[in-house]
């Protein structure tokens, strides 16, 4: 049994930063991409940045410059760093992971979510 646990989440006022982290856990062989998702309420669930094994990053367009992703692999983690953050940023944010468990192609584990909250 795998999962994913993040934390960092919090109430913050605009323009200020917080860190998420999230680690996974359990019988793992690999990981592939690790990345950040958001769901505010009554928006769809968006990506905010994803990361490959390799180093490569990707980000939402409202995030980026403000926003860094990172991991560390001999930890199973990976990081969200955010910055100047606006209200338009509250949200649940949600850790995903691309794990390899076993035989196969491997499988998109989640988080449960931490909440963001901005303030105005």
């Amino acid at each position: 049994q795998v999962q994913l646990v993040e934390s960092g989440g919090g109430l913050v006022q605009t323009g200020g930063s917080l860190r998420l982290s999230c680690v996974a856990s359990g019988s793992i062989i690999s990981i592939n991409s690790m990345g950040w998702h958001r769901q505010a309420p009554g928006k769809q669930r968006e990506l905010v940045a994803s990361v490959t094994s390799g180093g490569s990053t990707n980000y939402a367009d409202s995030v980026k410059g403000r926003f860094t992703i990172s991991r560390d692999n001999a930890k199973n983690t990976v990081y969200l760093q955010m910055s100047s953050l606006k209200p338009e940023d509250t949200a649940v944010y949600y850790c995903n992971a691309h794990l390899v468990t076993g035989p196969g192609p491997g499988f998109l584990a989640w988080g449960q979510g931490t909440q963001v909250t901005v303030s105005s």
